[in-house]
């Protein structure tokens, strides 16, 4: 398969899985109307969003192959590096709280607060793995800095 050809499926993919997350948010809020449990309703909330990011994270991917034309240079990364650097910093601060919480209820029998103190755990440790890809991407654009 030539590079258009991959683009060209990749794109078509994209629009595939976003009428899947097109169903996912329809799934939740059925769910979300047929329920009052304020567990419940938070993760389907929780599954939403995210379902509405993933529709978006497919729809640039597929533009950025097709209509748009995609860039980061390295001085648009630059200008904001410090306070990315700084980010990092918050993350790496809120998975240690996070972690901490997590330790203090083992056999605390707090089953709701555990699964969703894991939930946080398992977000921040995901923004943290987006911002040291990004990062891999600074020192491809900097190999010798």
């Amino acid at each position: 398969m030539n590079t258009k050809e991959l683009q060209k499926q990749i794109i078509s993919d994209m629009r595939q899985m976003q009428k899947v997350e097109d169903a996912s948010v329809a799934s939740t809020g059925r769910i979300i109307e047929k329920t009052g449990n304020p567990v419940v309703r938070l993760v389907m909330e929780i599954i939403q969003r995210d379902s509405k990011m993933h529709y978006q994270v497919q729809d640039f991917i597929a533009d950025s192959l097709g209509e748009k034309t995609v860039s980061l240079t390295p001085e648009e990364l630059a200008q904001v590096w410090d306070m990315i650097e700084q980010h990092i910093q918050l993350e790496k601060k809120m998975i240690e709280a996070v972690e901490q919480l997590r330790t203090s209820l083992k056999g605390k029998f707090m089953v709701v607060q555990q699964y969703l103190i894991e939930y946080l755990l398992e977000d921040e440790t995901k923004h943290n793995n987006l911002l040291d890809r990004l990062s891999g991407i600074k020192t491809k654009m900097y190999p010798y800095g």
